[in-house]
């Protein structure tokens, strides 16, 4: 048999179109078909008609709006970047249930290198090959052959496009009360379609930040004071307030808010009030952790907006409240932008570190020199790298591997679900004994010191919970396992004597639901340093019911 060279292939232009919709129609969008397949399921009776219409829709939509990329010059390189891309969104769609929506693309944008290397594994890593890097270097290997004039090509163009559109409009005759009532009833759907979604996010992405003129910065709190009272108290006695910024850490997984497991171990005995209900800004650090330390409410929030407006930290420096910034994440999002800020090298191989990441304990090294270069009433900053998946097993040391067996591997969708929960837990009860070594240096400086914790995550994480895993999902389609995060107290006898705290009073607060929320962060922080400013609302201080 003669051997046909990929070099001497030929296609023309509407052949070639018709190609990569029919692969990326049936192959690439397999995450979408595995998602009908489950609400067809569920829904009992559909039409086989309907279910057999569907492939052919995705392909005549495709070849009309593939049709208008496929020219001289330009196909080729577009659509084998689009294939790369578009494979590594089916997989994290397929086995993660990822959408790819404006605030994923965000988090995407400023994941550091070594947090985006823990996705990568040997299954993601073969996936991508063989899904998108082959085809695409078959995509540059293919000759596209004009026949003859550019009106020919633009003509042949049209018929494909125009048979494309003749096959939706049947299907709508045939089957549109089908497609309505899927389509209304999961409407997240076309967040999944591959490419069309991804690349309308990716656009957007583009042009909101580098394609619209910046937002004026606006200034708040230029009013901010310490009171005369905080003021005073700090010549005998100074107020140290840690707060530590967990990552991925979903309130469901905890011992304190009713978890059957021991995952609060280190701090359950350490007088600590956990609260039960409270919900995150976002289900991705990019907006859940700027968010948290902004003025603006979740109901309204805008990254940009916030990006150019001063935020609680910001207005706690014009207070002259001593600041510092402790980094173990990929980042602070801007957030510190004008305090001090200390990176722990993830580099380094030690105790703490393995060359690309650092255990949460390297956060508390030198931590007392810290505390003593700080003048005045103070607020440290601790940024965890916590239980940020999908390598949940870095995250925590040999001696914290508790639950077991656990998962030590990036691609967790090979491990069972059993296992994925034992090495997320492993990572919960590591920062709780990072929380309690906190606890114990600020013990340590009681004499010195008036001081205090306050622990809360950014977003939290699905386990598999029907069909999920990580996070990231749209706000209103996500689960509670991505909204709901730990937030909890400790504080030292004289603090709360020096602020007046009713720690009884805190613990029932701390008890009630459907009402905190990562909006109290700004005010609280304020509220509990004495920041007197017009900023400020005392109905969103966590710690303003329980002061006399």
């Amino acid at each position: 048999m003669k051997q046909i060279k990929l070099a001497t292939l030929r296609l023309s232009f509407s052949s070639f179109t018709f190609l990569l919709a029919l692969y990326f129609a049936l192959i690439v969008n397999i995450p979408v078909y595995k998602e009908l397949h489950s609400i067809l399921i569920q829904q009992g009776e559909f039409k086989v008609g309907f279910a057999i219409s569907l492939p052919i829709f995705f392909i005549a939509a495709l070849n009309l709006i593939f049709n208008l990329f496929t020219w001289p010059w330009l196909g080729k390189p577009f659509f084998a970047l689009l294939l790369v891309l578009s494979s590594m969104v089916s997989y994290a769609s397929f086995h993660y249930g990822t959408l790819f929506d404006y605030d994923m693309m965000v988090n995407i944008v400023e994941t550091d290198p070594s947090e985006a290397s823990s996705y990568l594994s040997l299954y993601s890593v073969s996936w991508t090959l063989m899904m998108g890097i082959i085809p695409a270097i078959l995509v540059f290997a293919v000759k596209l052959t004009t026949e003859g004039a550019f009106g020919r090509v633009l003509l042949k163009k049209l018929l494909s496009m125009a048979l494309s559109i003749v096959v939706i409009v049947l299907i709508a005759a045939l089957y549109y009360q089908d497609y309505s009532s899927v389509g209304r009833n999961n409407s997240y759907l076309k967040k999944m379609l591959i490419p069309t979604y991804f690349v309308h996010s990716a656009s957007k992405l583009v042009n909101t930040r580098y394609l619209t003129t910046p937002q004026p910065y606006r200034q708040l709190g230029l009013d901010a004071k310490q009171s005369e009272q905080a003021l005073q108290m700090a010549e005998q006695k100074t107020t140290l307030l840690v707060l530590v910024v967990g990552e991925t850490a979903r309130s469901q997984n905890y011992e304190l808010n009713g978890y059957d497991r021991p995952t609060n171990k280190y701090i359950r005995n350490l007088n600590v009030i956990s609260y039960q209900d409270v919900s995150a800004c976002g289900t991705s650090t990019a907006i859940s952790l700027p968010c948290m330390f902004s003025y603006l409410p979740r109901s309204n929030f805008d990254r940009q907006v916030a990006n150019n407006q001063d935020n609680v930290l910001d207005i706690l420096k014009t207070a002259e409240v001593s600041q510092l910034w402790l980094e173990n994440n990929g980042g602070d999002k801007g957030v510190a932008r004008n305090i001090e800020l200390f990176t722990v090298d993830r580099s380094r191989k030690d105790s703490f570190c393995n060359g690309s990441t650092c255990h949460d304990m390297a956060l508390l090294q030198d931590f007392e020199q810290n505390v003593a270069k700080l003048k005045g009433n103070m607020l440290i900053n601790m940024h965890l790298i916590g239980s940020h998946g999908p390598t949940y097993f870095q995250r925590y040391p040999e001696e914290q591997r508790e639950f077991k067996p656990d998962c030590q591997r990036a691609d967790i969708e090979n491990c069972s679900v059993e296992q994925i929960i034992n090495t997320y837990d492993n990572t919960i009860l590591y920062t709780d004994y990072v929380l309690s070594e906190t606890i114990k240096k600020l013990k340590v400086l009681e004499a010195r010191y008036n001081t205090a914790l306050v622990y809360i995550s950014d977003h939290g994480e699905s386990l598999g919970e029907g069909g999920l895993f990580l996070h990231g999902m749209p706000y209103r389609l996500a689960p509670e396992y991505q909204t709901k995060v730990p937030l909890m107290l400790w504080m030292s006898p004289s603090f709360a004597q020096a602020k007046n705290i009713n720690q009884d009073c805190l613990k029932a607060s701390a008890r009630q639901t459907d009402l905190f929320s990562h909006d109290y962060i700004f005010h609280s922080l304020l509220g509990i340093l004495d920041v007197h400013t017009k900023v400020y609302d005392s109905s969103l201080d966590l710690f303003e019911p329980c002061r006399a």
